[in-house]
């Protein structure tokens, strides 16, 4: 709606038109529908009041029944051989911007939270009035997270077969996402509260379908007209609720009966059963349905988007006929192009059909008659029509080849038993498709497969399968062409474990999606961080980012530890979003003791200032040397010996028996661990049922460090700690000077040792009361167990049987972010757009 005296500043295309400004045609990624707050729908403008659909990739919002009608105008956030640019151009987008939102160009207020109101580019950020956008240069530079963005035009992937959700890595959730069948039936049940059926006897409400398709789906528009209505009247109103802007007298309605509604063939009905109405639709009987049909034409103009040869002009119009096919079209449109020269041969006529979800693409024949493929493509659907394009395309060779990472398998295999177990268990076709990497060690391949059918049918197949009970996964990866990478361009490759922070993961996910490019952004639990890694194993300098507790983050820094060989840039630096329970390593490296809703935008911009330090790692080497005899009095036989990687600390005894039950606790009833509060809960639970236990650990216990046997005083507990934070941000160690050790230090290459002496000690050194017993400081340790005893690392807690633990430096360290103590620079309007436009806060989950 506007004032009278506004219209002459009304800027924003309508969706009737919308879909012919498309300027490069990508779908968008739909997830399940749900309900949001202060958003408003693309299509009709309206607040989203019923659950309603988002964009996974930019932020489009849209009602069910508005789906269709949605411009596959999404971000371009990669090449896939179709219309490709070095340079990027401002991605608009219309939305909700904060009051205190300025102009780019005006520098005049341009938001409101009660409508649409202001146009976004969501790459840079920047803000523009809807009058005021189409004067801003149209060169996007990416804005102030430019250098941490993969750029679009550095990433490959061609996918043809594979959806966006596929193609981004998105986990599909429990709640299944409607296919475009049951899109359309949510569409027909909105359109009743849209038609807002009236019972006054001078209106009549009418179902309107357009076309063959919607018919056999039962797929309709709700429309209520006057009952003295003349049939050019429904005529317009059937094209207005279908967004096409057409003249009317290009059309006509046919009714149809209760029984020809339901036929499974509209296509070959007789005519005898259609009825062209031209007369007044108030009847002594109206009919059930009426379907909108275009009228025969003679010749009609065709646009020719010349689009993909990179030429200056948008579209080429073209008068064609009966007598029009393929062949004579791509003739004429030649010399238009300027292009007269070349052989039609080389050349051909592409059908895109834009759909909201998915751009289709058909090369149509030579021969083929472009008026009656007008003509059927109509008598489908009157609303594809107006989402379909012909673009000229010349010939060229392209190479499929479609990238697909494989885990789950087997460990420590060469790539010809991997070959031979995916024939096995997938049927591969080696013709097709070659192991291209192997990473033994974690049992995983990257497989290279040149038929688009064939990576498909490998992809759906390996999710339901397992190989010796363990289930196999499958990731589409992109491919990083590092050789376009500019040169200050440092990308931050996200990790997010979406379990993590009672479920902020996933609003996490959406956030960085959003602010840079999803192919950068993966989630842990679709494959773990290899994918990620191997994707940016050619980059030659890159930064990671993980969300998560601490031990998402020792899984992903492990992970790095194990590829880093294969790496050009083997020592990334890592930065850590706190997400977990206790989150000490975040709380060192000034991250905060936890997630709380802060502005990703602003987290990101933190990254990026953030100070570079470096954090000792260290390798456990787990020895059970004595025999173990079971609960059923049946001697087994040792545990073969492994290794574990820490980066906080370790603790053998009291400490570890806590973390384990509170582990046992959290498999019985996984659902309730989803807050820190109610996992620290769970903790004091823990530790006050353990108050009144009585220990020796000392007793049954060796300790030596450094080849030095150190006489253990009387405790209960024993922890190594590397980092100056235990137990949710505790100094274990304390602060008093003391002249037998050195001041410790995260990079120091030593470990302090400190004993408790049960859980009342426990709680004074969490409350700054007392601090730990300390014992020892060194770089070697030997620990004897003389029974089994509850131990864990970083969190992860298990029991030991008798035998041999000793730790020692892992590897070189691991470079850290840590957060600046100074202040973010000044962002501008940018800073404004963020906080108020991405905010994990958006949803009203």
């Amino acid at each position: 709606m506007s004032h009278e005296k506004c219209l002459k500043h009304v800027r924003i295309p309508c969706s009737c038109i919308a879909p012919s400004l498309v300027r490069v045609p990508v779908a968008h990624c739909f997830g399940p529908p749900g309900h949001y707050k202060r958003k408003f729908c693309t299509v009709c403008r309206k607040q989203l009041e019923s659950p309603a659909y988002r964009c996974e990739v930019c932020e489009l919002h849209v009602h069910a029944d508005c789906l269709p009608f949605a411009c596959s105008d999404c971000r371009q956030c990669h090449q896939h051989g179709h219309q490709d640019h070095d340079t990027y151009h401002h991605h608009w987008r219309e939305g909700i911007l904060s009051s205190s939102a300025r102009c780019e160009v005006c520098k005049k207020t341009c938001g409101s939270s009660e409508v649409l109101s202001g146009m976004r580019c969501e790459w840079c950020g920047i803000l523009a009035h809807a009058s005021c956008y189409i004067i801003v240069p149209p060169e996007c530079t990416f804005g102030r997270l430019r250098d941490m963005i993969l750029p679009p035009n550095c990433v490959r992937l061609v996918s043809r077969n594979f959806s966006k959700m596929h193609c981004f890595r998105i986990s599909e959730s429990l709640q299944t996402e409607p296919d475009e069948d049951e899109d359309v039936d949510g569409l027909t049940q909105a359109s009743v509260k849209d038609a807002q059926i009236s019972t006054e006897s001078s209106k009549q409400t009418l179902k309107i379908f357009d076309g063959n398709d919607a018919v056999k789906r039962n797929q309709f528009r709700l429309i209520s007209v006057a009952r003295i209505a003349k049939s050019e009247e429904v005529v317009e109103a059937a094209l207005r609720a279908y967004y096409i802007n057409d003249d009317q007298q290009h059309y006509e309605l046919q009714t149809f009966t209760q029984q020809t509604l339901f036929s499974d063939d509209v296509i070959n009905r007789n005519n005898g059963a259609e009825e062209t109405s031209s007369g007044p639709v108030f009847r002594e009987a109206v009919p059930e349905a009426w379907i909108i049909r275009a009228k025969s034409r003679e010749q009609e103009v065709l646009r020719i988007y010349p689009g993909w040869l990179k030429v200056g002009m948008a579209y080429i119009s073209l008068v064609i006929n009966k007598e029009s096919t393929t062949e004579t079209v791509i003739k004429e449109v030649l010399p238009l192009l300027g292009r007269q020269m070349e052989s039609p041969q080389n050349f051909k006529l592409v059908e895109v059909l834009m759909g909201s979800k998915q751009v289709q693409r058909m090369v149509l024949d030579n021969q083929e008659k472009i008026l009656g493929r007008l003509r059927d493509i109509r008598k489908t659907s009157i609303r594809q029509m107006n989402q379909t394009r012909f673009y000229m395309v010349e010939n060229n060779k392209s190479v499929v080849r479609v990238r697909l990472f494989v885990g789950g398998l087997p460990p420590q295999l060469s790539a010809e038993e991997y070959t031979n177990i995916l024939k096995e268990e997938l049927a591969i076709k080696t013709n097709l498709l070659s192991v291209s990497h192997v990473y033994a060690v974690q049992g995983a391949v990257v497989l290279e497969i040149s038929c688009f059918s064939e990576a498909e049918r490998i992809y759906m197949l390996a999710k339901d399968t397992m190989i010796n009970d363990k289930q196999l996964t499958a990731t589409v990866l992109p491919e990083v062409l590092h050789s376009k990478l500019p040169q200050v361009c440092c990308p931050l490759l996200v990790f997010v474990n979406p379990k993590s922070g009672g479920l902020k993961g996933r609003d996490l996910l959406y956030s960085f999606r959003k602010l840079l490019n999803p192919h950068q952004v993966f989630e842990l639990t679709n494959g773990g961080p290899l994918p990620g890694f191997h994707t940016f194993s050619q980059v030659p300098r890159f930064r990671v980012l993980v969300c998560g507790g601490d031990g998402t983050v020792g899984w992903v820094l492990g992970a790095l530890e194990e590829i880093r060989y294969k790496l050009v840039c083997s020592e990334p630096s890592v930065a850590i979003l706190p997400l977990g329970t206790g989150n000490d390593l975040g709380r060192v490296l000034r991250w905060g003791a936890g997630y709380s809703g802060e502005d990703p935008y602003s987290i990101l911009v933190s990254v990026d200032e953030a100070d570079h330090v470096f954090m000792d790692r260290w390798t456990i080497l787990l020895d059970a040397q004595e025999v173990v005899e079971s609960a059923e009095n049946v001697i087994l036989e040792p545990e073969p010996p492994k290794i574990v990687q820490m980066n906080n600390y370790c603790g053998l005894g009291i400490d570890a028996e806590l973390s384990l039950g509170f582990h046992h606790a959290r498999e019985e009833e996984p659902g309730k661990f989803n807050s820190r509060f109610h996992n620290k809960g769970v903790y004091v639970k823990v530790g006050l049922q353990k108050i009144s236990h009585t220990r020796n650990l000392h007793k049954d216990i060796k300790l030596q460090v450094d080849q030095h046997e150190i006489e253990l005083p009387s405790i209960e507990g024993l922890i190594f700690i590397n980092i100056p934070s235990w137990g949710s941000g505790a100094d274990l160690w304390g602060s008093d000077n003391d002249n037998r050790f050195e001041k410790p230090r995260m990079d120091d290459g030593l470990l302090e040792v400190v004993g408790v002496t049960g859980v009342v000690h426990m709680g004074q050194v969490q409350g700054g009361l007392r601090s730990g017993i300390r014992i020892a400081q060194g770089s070697y340790f030997r620990v004897t167990l003389l029974k089994p005893i509850p131990v864990q690392v970083d969190g992860e807690p298990w029991i030991q049987p008798p035998g041999q633990i000793i730790i020692s430096a892992a590897g070189p360290k691991v470079c850290m972010l840590k957060k600046s103590k100074q202040k973010q620079k000044k962002t501008g309007s940018l800073k404004e757009t963020r906080t108020e436009n991405v905010s994990v806060s958006e949803a009203g989950h």
